[in-house]
């Protein structure tokens, strides 16, 4: 039992300075990588939905197929799930038309729940803790579900907050800065403290995203999104190349890994 235990915790990397390096850039080019396939390619939002949707099924279905920890997987996977989510977010935002602020609610509130139902059946919501299919099924479905909401918070804060992409970027900043000093200063939850930063760290993605890819009129840069995303996916793979790629070790919160 205990060797079964490390070996699916083992698919699981360890949460290091490297890990959320990747996971920001990760979610930046969720951001531009969604927008090529929904707005550049003219896909729109649910087909380019679908697509994501298929391809991080998959994904996860190889991820829980898995018998060690595979970087270049996992990341695939987290990658799926931020495309995915920022073309669920925009279709439930603009094309279902309940607006940043009831998508960004929604979502909170599917977060919560899917992290809930995950305790309520497995006593834990730890990352360290994924010891067996099901939970790593709650992993990513709150994983994307988060990506989701990251999406629809960064727009919220970045069009109707009035902060633009820039301004948001920086709000989202402070967030994890803050959520760094309870880590460093106090004995808030460890767990708790990695699914905030993970929320946030999608947001923060988000806006930069919008920031390099959108109309300079619109606050952006105006890079081509195509571009930007073959250029955020090459420094992705060479990052988990040259940085410390380990899995975390057995009952260790994520915080701690």
């Amino acid at each position: 039992m205990q060797l079964d235990a490390e070996r699916l915790a083992s698919k699981v990397p360890a949460v290091t300075l490297g890990f959320w390096i990747i996971k920001i850039l990760a979610t930046t080019l969720g951001e531009t990588g969604g927008d090529t396939l929904s707005m550049t390619f003219d896909l729109g939002y649910l087909v380019s939905t679908a697509i994501f949707l298929a391809l991080l099924v998959a994904l996860v279905a190889a991820q829980i197929a898995a018998r060690r920890f595979v970087p270049l997987l996992y990341w695939a996977t987290i990658i799926a799930s931020t495309t995915a989510g920022t073309t669920m977010a925009d279709f439930a935002t603009r094309s279902l038309g309940i607006g940043y602020a009831g998508g960004s609610a929604l979502l909170l509130a599917l977060v919560l729940a899917s992290l809930a139902a995950w305790y309520a059946a497995l006593g834990s919501i730890s990352v360290a803790s994924v010891h067996e299919p099901r939970a790593e099924l709650f992993y990513w479905t709150t994983i994307t579900i988060s990506q989701t909401l990251g999406t629809a918070l960064g727009d919220w804060m970045a069009d109707d907050g009035g902060f633009g992409y820039l301004g948001a970027a920086a709000v989202f900043g402070a967030g994890l800065a803050l959520l760094v000093a309870l880590y460093a200063l106090t004995r808030t939850s460890r767990v708790l403290l990695f699914w905030a930063a993970f929320i946030l760290t999608r947001p923060l993605g988000a806006a930069v995203g919008d920031f390099l890819d959108k109309p300079l009129d619109h606050g952006g840069l105006d890079l081509s999104r195509p571009i930007a995303s073959a250029v955020l996916g090459a420094v992705i793979v060479l990052l988990i190349l040259i940085l410390p790629q380990r899995a975390a070790p057995a009952g260790v919160t994520p915080a701690s890994a």
